[in-house]
């Protein structure tokens, strides 16, 4: 039987990534088993004699970034820590730019995004463009010693850390059956093509058809399938696209999850949970496919809201009543906000 072994979240990997170059004294606290990143390479093993870190295959350490700067017969150059800044005059003639990733997966827009904005901004310099294992919001190393230990000298100019954000975004509708949700959402997708934008629709009835085909409606299959809608979803937001989801999502740990698993890629606000609270009866009147007469009778087990419950939010960004909005004001309004207008 194969040793057990343990898949690293990309926070737990910079959290390695980190201690095996000497940017922090601590070992992190990871499981005692082999530890293995998101292609399943063995990158570490922890056991009670402590953590032998065998390889860091994302992160570029600060030996080989030293020696690439040698190569370069680069002495000592000036360096900066996060995005450019708007006005690029002044800046040294060679620059060791430190982007702080701790967290972001390794082909996240946030890399790709903030090396062309330095391309763009700042053509005459000659960069050398370096992910690090650090988080920008709260940095666990100073912007100081990090240079230093990438083999440059003091900060240039000043320092201009930002969290990670792609600028991509995932909208998930969640509401009882006949809510209005996929309407709505439909609407939605409508205005951001009108307005130019390039969106992605995962509506509950195509995913499971698709992605989630197979899938029951036991409480394991729900979760499985929102949880899969967030990963698409996150996948869509990490590369600064816009994705719009519009799965019943009953269950508030599991709506918790697809937050988590967009934020980590795409960034802190990169989320937006709406929640078309239209009443049970209301969508029992509706019930255009018959399927809330169908739960009354039992032949639906598990139905949310008649046999199975629907976890009302309590983080919702927004909250629509379908009563006394119309599809139309409810998307604009959704519109609004995606858009920082609301």
């Amino acid at each position: 039987m194969a040793p057990h072994r343990t898949r690293l979240t990309h926070t737990q990997l910079a959290d390695l990534a980190r201690h095996a170059f000497g940017l922090s004294a601590t070992a992190p606290d990871l499981p005692q088993t082999d530890l293995e990143d998101a292609e399943g390479v063995l990158v570490a093993t922890a056991d009670d004699g402590g953590l032998t870190v065998r390889e860091i295959p994302r992160w570029r350490s600060p030996a080989a970034v030293r020696a690439e700067l040698d190569a370069r017969g680069w002495a000592t150059p000036a360096a900066w820590v996060g995005a450019p800044p708007e006005d690029a005059a002044g800046l040294p003639a060679q620059l060791l730019v430190l982007l702080p990733a701790a967290g972001t997966a390794p082909d996240s827009a946030v890399i790709s995004l903030a090396a062309a904005a330095w391309a763009t901004r700042a053509p005459e310099v000659e960069l050398f463009v370096v992910p690090v294992p650090v988080s920008a919001a709260d940095p666990e190393v100073s912007w100081t010693e990090l240079a230093a230990a990438y083999g440059a000298g003091p900060v240039a100019s000043r320092v201009e850390p930002a969290a990670p954000a792609t600028g991509g975004r995932a909208v998930m509708f969640t509401g009882l059956s006949g809510a209005g949700k996929s309407t709505i959402a439909g609407r939605l997708v409508e205005l951001l093509l009108e307005a130019g934008r390039t969106v992605t629709l995962l509506d509950g009835d195509d995913v499971r058809t698709h992605l989630s085909a197979g899938l029951g409606f036991s409480r394991a299959d729900r979760d499985t399938n929102v949880r899969r809608i967030g990963w698409v979803a996150a996948q869509i937001a990490k590369h600064g696209g816009l994705a719009v989801c519009a799965p019943i999502a009953p269950y508030a740990a599991t709506r918790a999850d697809a937050r988590r698993l967009v934020e980590e890629q795409a960034g802190p606000g990169s989320f937006l949970l709406v929640h078309v609270a239209t009443p049970l009866a209301e969508c029992e009147a509706r019930d255009r496919k018959g399927l809330y007469a169908r739960a009354r009778a039992g032949e639906i087990p598990e139905f949310t809201g008649i046999s199975d419950p629907y976890e009302e939010p309590t983080d919702a960004e927004i909250v629509l009543d379908t009563r006394t909005s119309s599809v139309e004001e409810s998307a604009r309004l959704v519109l609004a906000r995606l858009l920082g207008q609301g």
